[in-house]
């Protein structure tokens, strides 16, 4: 179970990306144009840029924060099921031995021991050829656990969408039937390690008993459930000794080692390998799976997200490489070789004459002051970044976050950004530390800055 719960494993990004499409499915579309901006920007084909996207989306709303919270309830959920399983086996055990003081009868014995767990090792053969399913009710028990643990509504869809993800390729069998079996490995294992200690702490007697049938069948069966435990070294206990325990309680300590030790070994061989053969079965086809798990992209959900993220043209224009990263930033695909300058003024009132006189290469981008002038400037930027982008801002207002934040992602579609600070209008002054609260923002962002007009940069490149 634990290669479930890795971070940041490839499951967990097409786990997080199936949660965003059921989250939209059931709720509608998300407000995405950054998430889809950034995805082009990060490039690859159409399976990356939704996973991309989906990520994106699930850090913005707590759903990366909610699956970390999921998986801890799955931790904890499983550690539960795990402490009944050692509990129910060493129950099985003591059930089957008893305490000491009346013969323990070892086919009575065998069947507390054996009996439900040959049973449910049959259904789920029987689910597994033909309805494909097994472990259905212990898997919901599981997720249901995993849920109430979790305690974290974001999570509402993280269960679903894993159910999904795995039903395709059907991988859910596997990891059901890793449960399944690695509970009921435990429950065996338990039980074997309680036999061990009462056989090793108290005295038995074993005998058989019967109204109904002759001693043959008794000899036969024991013989042969013996047969492959005594390939690895377990004691049968041979006719006379089989024929005498239907009779009365054998009192001779060969008699009790012979029969302790076949039933040890029929408990290991038909109990406890067959379920350790299968969980690792299962792990293997498990971890198989797990490697080769892609998204459906013709599902509704990812097919409608084709034009927004693979546009027609990637880029009308010159065709130019890759960009070199900015300093304190997560450069996105930008141009080494981009060309141009681009002004833009940030949330300037109307008493400020702009734009100011541009030289002919340099191109202005007006005055941002809208959410959709920004979201179309940003999308603007994401296709022909400029080599080198001046931001005029008026120091009179506070550095807000959401202001900051904007200065950021404006950088990041850049080769080269300097912030300009605007110099006060004649009549006007300006609040010193509220000029030095720029500073220090723009400093911890790592931004250049200017009090004076960046326009000779923007044209030459340099001052």
């Amino acid at each position: 179970m634990e290669e479930l719960v890795t971070p940041q494993s490839p499951l967990d990004k097409r786990w997080l990306t199936e949660a965003v499409r059921l989250r939209e499915e059931h709720a509608g579309p998300l407000d995405d144009q950054e998430a889809n901006r950034r995805a082009r920007q990060q490039g690859g084909d159409l399976a990356a840029r939704i996973e991309t996207r989906a990520l994106w989306l699930a850090e913005r709303d707590g759903m990366s924060t909610a699956l970390r919270h999921w998986k801890q309830g799955a931790r904890l959920a499983l550690l539960a099921l795990m402490l009944a399983a050692v509990l129910s086996g060493a129950g099985l055990g003591l059930a089957a031995l008893g305490d000491g003081l009346r013969p323990v009868n070892v086919f009575w014995a065998l069947g507390s021991l054996l009996g439900l767990n040959v049973l449910l090792l049959g259904g789920w053969a029987l689910g597994f050829c033909f309805a494909g399913e097994h472990g259905a009710t212990l898997g919901r028990l599981w997720l249901w656990l995993s849920e109430r643990l979790a305690r974290d509504a974001k999570a509402a869809q993280l269960a679903p969408a894993l159910l999904v993800l795995l039903q395709r390729p059907r991988l859910n069998r596997w990891l059901l039937g890793l449960l399944v079996h690695g509970l009921w490995l435990l429950v065996m294992l338990s039980a074997l390690a309680m036999l061990l200690a009462l056989l090793a702490a108290r005295r038995y007697g074993f005998v058989w008993e019967t109204t109904l049938l002759a001693a043959e069948p008794f000899i036969s069966l024991t013989q042969a459930l013996g047969a492959l435990p005594a390939l690895l070294g377990f004691a049968i206990p041979d006719e006379a000794l089989i024929r005498a325990s239907g009779a009365t309680q054998p009192a001779l300590d060969a008699a009790r080692q012979a029969w302790a030790s076949w039933l040890l070994g029929v408990v290991l061989v038909y109990g406890l390998l067959p379920r350790l053969l299968l969980a690792a079965l299962c792990l293997w086809r498990w971890r198989q799976g797990r490697e080769r798990l892609a998204l459906d992209l013709n599902l509704p959900g990812y097919a409608q997200l084709r034009d927004a993220l693979m546009p027609s043209s990637e880029r009308i224009g010159v065709q130019d490489a890759a960009p070199e990263h900015l300093p304190h930033f997560e450069a996105g695909q930008l141009d080494s070789a981009s060309t141009g300058a681009l002004l833009v003024g940030l949330e300037l009132d109307d008493q400020r004459p702009w734009p100011p006189a541009l030289a002919a290469g340099i191109s202005n981008a007006g005055v941002l002051d809208s959410r959709e002038s920004r979201n179309k400037l940003l999308e603007q930027l994401s296709r022909f970044p400029p080599a080198r982008l001046a931001i005029a801002c008026d120091p009179r207002r506070s550095p807000d976050r959401g202001t900051l934040a904007l200065l950021a992602e404006l950088a990041r579609n850049a080769a080269s950004t300097r912030i300009w600070l605007l110099p006060p209008q004649p009549g006007e002054t300006l609040d010193a530390d509220r000029l030095s609260d720029w500073h220090e923002a723009l400093e911890r962002l790592g931004l250049p800055y200017a009090d004076t007009s960046p326009l000779t940069w923007l044209e030459h490149g340099h001052d």
